[in-house]
């Protein structure tokens, strides 16, 4: 083969190819033009209260799979991290059984505290052979059981509550929560509303200094309270209503407290009812309130609404947009708000008017 050949056939051929290489290219580019943008997924972080804890997770699946532009991670820490974790950036939501304080307000003008539902708190016992009874409760009792002034299950002032029973001779175990927890918020104000004793002394908070009573029990959430009242034979605890699933199949008592009126109720669907439509009217703009000690004769004593606490001021137009139409959808009859998810966790949804109070503070989230 010459050197002539071998030459001419070398570059024609190189030619060719650089061509081809170069329509291949373009057809690329081209295709990669037409080919539709995939949208960046927007990710938010829920964490805080583990009594709404549940609700979340009934929410969550169904929502992003109808919006699938957003990702919703939940965890249940407690109200108090909820509460913290909100304020610091480190989570969108943060879910709290209990409102921001005059004080923490004053610190953090820009955070908004948005009803999303509305949930009550119970009171359960572990008593041997009385489990199956609705044991009677009034908010003085109660304090003078959890401060420690009460030790005994056959005290006289129990005794007087439930007349007939026979209660045994033995210590009382009381459970409260060490995590900074809304259902410590919600069950130390109805002990602070009832008992000036109380309010005097311990108060109110996510966390309280727990008088010294005998025998006392510390747990986490409301999942660690529910173990630590069913390991412990005569123990008493609150518990977020979302766990009575747990505590009905775990056997446990379930106590009922007096209201304001005098009266000694359970929390059932239609006491707590009655207890939101005898307080939710006075609900500011804000929507910070206490619904604690309703007045009303059949009125729950113990119910609150489950705050969604947030940052009016979002880092971007994306994130903003996405819990705006989250939090509109939640509070929506059609959407979190329906029957089915409620009913699950034992909720009750929002007054026509507080929805509209909520869809105000949610517009404001920018």
């Amino acid at each position: 083969m010459s050197r002539r050949t071998e030459a001419g056939r070398g570059p024609g051929r190189r030619h060719l190819l650089a061509g081809a290489g170069a329509l291949a290219a373009l057809a690329g580019l081209a295709a990669f033009a037409a080919a539709p943008v995939q949208a960046a997924t927007t990710n938010i972080v829920e964490t805080g209260s583990s009594l709404l804890y549940p609700l979340f997770n009934l929410w969550v699946p169904g929502y992003t799979k109808a919006n699938p532009g957003v990702r919703i991670t939940t965890k249940s820490t407690g109200s108090g991290t909820g509460i913290s974790e909100a304020i610091s950036g480190v989570a969108q939501i943060g879910a709290s059984d209990a409102y921001l304080s005059d004080a923490l307000m004053k610190q953090h003008p820009g955070m908004l505290n948005i009803p999303l539902a509305i949930s009550s708190q119970m009171i359960n016992f572990n008593l041997p052979g009385l489990n199956g009874q609705h044991l009677k409760f009034s908010g003085p009792v109660l304090a003078g059981i959890y401060s420690g002034k009460i030790t005994k299950w056959n005290d006289p002032a129990i005794a007087k509550l439930n007349p007939g029973v026979k209660l045994p001779d033995h210590a009382i175990i009381t459970v409260h929560r060490t995590d900074g927890s809304g259902d410590t918020f919600i069950f130390s104000q109805y002990l602070s509303f009832s008992t000036p004793a109380w309010s005097n002394s311990t108060g109110f908070g996510t966390t309280v200094s727990w008088p010294a009573a005998p025998g006392a029990i510390g747990a986490e959430g409301n999942p660690g309270m529910v173990n630590a009242l069913k390991t412990n034979p005569y123990s008493i605890a609150y518990i977020g209503v979302s766990f009575k699933q747990a505590i009905d199949e775990s056997k446990l008592g379930e106590a009922l407290l007096e209201n304001k009126a005098g009266k000694f109720v359970l929390p059932t669907v239609a006491n707590v009812q009655a207890a939101a439509n005898a307080t939710s009217a006075h609900t500011p703009k804000d929507e910070r309130i206490s619904l604690i000690f309703a007045p009303g004769a059949s009125s729950y004593p113990i119910i609150n609404y489950e705050y969604a606490i947030v940052n009016a001021k979002q880092p971007n137009a994306a994130m903003a947009g996405e819990l705006r139409k989250f939090f509109t959808w939640a509070i929506s009859p059609k959407g979190g708000n329906a029957p089915h998810f409620l009913a699950a966790v034992s909720f009750v949804p929002l007054p026509a008017s507080v929805v509209k109070l909520s869809a105000a503070q949610i517009a404001a989230i920018k």
